[in-house]
């Protein structure tokens, strides 16, 4: 249910080439960083939200959602699952269409919240490993 393969699909193919990362950093340690440099491999505009503002990938960053001057397709969460639900509340907030949170990132009531408000969302998965899934015609799991 949090990982449909018909929405994965949808939101790596369909959804828009803008993704605001919240919790990317100048860090290339952080699995964010290893992430987003995969999301610039197959065409995505990567925005770093992060409480530092770092820019990252030569793309500005942002200290929140809010303060991206453009619109943002998707939002890819880096956080801890207690902290994801008011990222994707912001999600809603500025109009993005989709939100993604990383593996381990799980929030039900977010998921309610977000699906309630018209978004598309996959919680529990890494656009890392599913893009090479579906280009190499494996199918989604």
């Amino acid at each position: 249910m949090y990982a449909d393969p018909g929405t994965i699909k949808k939101i790596l193919q369909e959804t828009g080439d803008t993704w605001a990362v919240v919790g990317l950093s100048s860090n290339t340690r952080r699995a964010a960083y290893g992430v987003a440099e995969v999301l610039r491999r197959y065409g995505k505009r990567v925005v770093p939200v992060h409480p530092k503002a770092e820019a990252v990938g030569g793309e500005q960053g942002y200290a929140s959602l809010a303060e991206v001057p453009f619109p943002v397709d998707v939002v890819d969460v880096f956080v801890r699952s207690e902290l994801a639900g008011a990222v994707a509340d912001e999600a809603v907030a500025v109009g993005a269409k989709a939100v993604w949170f990383q593996l381990g990132v799980v929030d039900e009531d977010a998921y309610e919240r977000t699906r309630g408000a018209g978004l598309d969302m996959v919680m529990d998965r890494c656009p890392a490993i599913e893009f090479p899934r579906l280009s190499a015609g494996e199918g989604l799991r």
